[in-house]
């Protein structure tokens, strides 16, 4: 596909099943092997015979899992492209309908078989569980809506990548945009803020009637599924079998009665080190004591080549698999008209290759980016010799983790982008934003625990709703005259759209990083070694033993947040 910054890429794994000729995006071509597989099951007389044609459903799995990430990276990277958008829309439509009746049918088969019992038990304990939960929650008349679903969520995309501003006469995309919030004149800062403000206010009724569509559609899927309410089913099927909708209320509990109070203060020092009063949402992102923004980088070559750098400092190991994803040009870092919202990391599943997307603009909070989805990449390469598919998809919760942790293991090395107190600066800035994320991912999530138990809401019930979460964690902004952005700021947020329920994972992983960010200050070698051990397990094992081999326990209770925020408290007073 022309559209994509990489090439051909081979198969990790020479195929053995699947015809190397075959195309992927071609259902009538797929459906034939998944009748070969179904036929082959009785024939499985052995252990060995099942954990092959397991190792076969996974090859082509595998193969049809990248034939999706190459067209949904086109459809990304070029919004605007009505090709890419056809070919994006034509594998949701024709593809997934198609697939995801067969991939039941061969769940059932492998959970009924008489040679499963024979399969070493600590092997495929987790795999076993997740098929019986996949089993569970199938329903056939979910197939279209799903479909559908999926189309919306693209809608989504194409509207917020298409806005842009005239700002002072130059076009301007939200992203970059956002450049000038750290601006010291305060003039500009406002006068930018408010024309994104008012550039996506002139979208809500959209983004509201988009999301009315996800949210009734969603409602349907799970009351297909037997489920009293969609947040119930969403829990279901993202596989959260070590905790559940109480434990996020308890979570949003800890962060209000942990993070606010720090968040508070901080905020605090902020107006008066600004000289401000009140301090207003064009005041957050400017450095307190209005010193020129941070620059690391002119252009994603730069930010590439000096993320490289970090790498090669911090772990040869981790520096090889960077080199090894710009060799094969399997980064697109630069923002651009036309391009998808956002940041994210993908794997391509046959050629077991990630795959990084950002919207780099010269801040700050790129590099932090790029380490972040470099630390998934490094998740993905870490286990890509594992040979069951299922296995080399990890819950997210310690994808986080993985991610989450390499920003803070890397900040050490930020002299690469910054003189000495610039670097401090860059530092103090990153462990500000994960105390103040803290606060939005219990809004974000605690405003969809009441989306989906409220599923009748009117647009004005769900507004009162986001108002009352924004005034318990919204800290000590002034919105006064900004109101109705403030009422509207979670259309920003695309896991609200397109990835429903995702989000409190960035919480409970942030937690998991701090413990291994705590560990490298007393051990930096040892945490490090812990760190990559547990990547190297993908997803074989329960969240609570992948937690533990990285170094961390998994848990978010009060208990565990209050010292690592006495941690992050000592490091901001040290950094100055």
């Amino acid at each position: 596909m022309s559209l994509l910054p990489f090439g051909d890429l081979p198969p990790f794994v020479p195929r053995k099943f699947v015809p190397d000729t075959i195309d992927p995006g071609d259902w009538s071509a797929l459906s034939p092997l998944f009748d070969l597989l179904a036929a082959r099951a009785a024939s499985c007389t052995t252990a060995a015979e099942l954990e092959q044609w397991l190792l076969d459903g996974g090859e082509l799995t595998s193969a049809i899992d990248e034939e999706r990430a190459r067209r949904y990276i086109a459809m990304t990277c070029h919004t605007d492209d009505p090709g890419a958008e056809r070919m994006y829309l034509s594998f949701v439509e024709t593809v997934e309908p198609g697939l995801k009746p067969r991939l039941f049918e061969l769940a059932k088969l492998y959970l009924a078989h008489p040679m499963r019992g024979a399969l070493p038990a600590d092997r495929y304990s987790v795999f076993d569980r997740n098929t019986r939960q996949q089993v569970e929650l199938f329903r056939d008349e979910n197939v279209p809506l799903e479909t559908e679903e999926a189309v919306l969520s693209q809608q989504y995309q194409k509207l917020s990548g298409s806005l842009t501003v005239t700002f002072r006469g130059e076009e301007k995309t939200l992203v970059q945009m956002g450049r000038l919030q750290e601006e010291p004149d305060r003039e500009l800062r406002e006068e930018a803020w408010r024309s994104v403000a008012a550039r996506r206010l002139a979208e809500e009724a959209k983004f509201d009637a988009q999301f009315d569509g996800l949210r009734d559609l969603r409602g349907r899927i799970a009351s297909n599924a037997g489920f009293a309410n969609y947040r119930d089913f969403a829990f279901a099927s993202r596989g959260r079998f070590d905790y559940g909708p109480s434990d996020c209320e308890r979570f949003h509990d800890a962060i209000e009665a942990e993070v606010m109070p720090l968040q508070r203060e901080l905020q605090r020092a902020r107006r008066r080190q600004l000289g401000v009063d009140p301090l207003r949402p064009w005041d957050t992102a400017v450095d307190p004591l209005n010193r020129p923004p941070l620059r690391p980088f002119a252009d994603g070559a730069r930010l590439e080549q000096g993320t490289q750098e970090i790498f090669d400092r911090l772990d040869a190991g981790l520096a090889a698999d960077f080199r090894l994803m710009r060799e094969r040009r399997l980064l697109d870092l630069d923002n651009r008209k036309g391009k998808a919202p956002g940041g994210y990391q993908y794997t391509l599943s046959e050629s077991r290759v990630p795959f990084i997307f950002m919207n780099a603009v010269g801040q700050q909070r790129d590099v932090e980016t790029i380490l972040h989805e470099a630390g998934h990449a490094f998740h993905a390469l870490a286990a890509r010799g594992e040979p069951l598919a299922a296995y080399r998809d990890v819950p997210i919760e310690f994808c986080e983790v993985a991610s989450m942790a390499m920003e803070l293991l890397a900040a050490g090395e930020l002299g690469v982008f910054y003189p000495p107190e610039d670097e401090r600066r860059a530092r103090r800035t990153h462990l500000e934003g994960i105390v103040g994320v803290f606060p939005w991912i219990a809004t974000i999530d605690a405003f969809q625990h009441w989306i989906y138990t409220h599923p009748e809401h009117t647009v004005a019930e769900r507004r009162a709703a986001w108002l009352r979460l924004m005034d318990r964690f919204g800290g000590e902004i002034d919105w006064t005259g900004v109101e109705s952005t403030r009422a509207s700021l979670w259309h920003r947020q695309l896991h609200v759209f397109i990835h429903p329920f995702y989000y409190v994972e960035y919480g409970i992983a942030q937690l998991g990083a701090l413990q291994v960010w705590a560990n490298a200050r007393r051990d930096p070698a040892a945490a490090l070694r812990d760190y990559k051990a547990g990547l190297a397990l993908g997803g074989s094992l329960p969240l609570p033993e992948l937690f533990a081999r990285a170094g961390c326990r998994f848990d978010f209770s009060q208990e565990t947040l209050a010292p690592l925020l006495d941690s992050v408290r000592e490091e901001l007073g040290r950094l100055g």
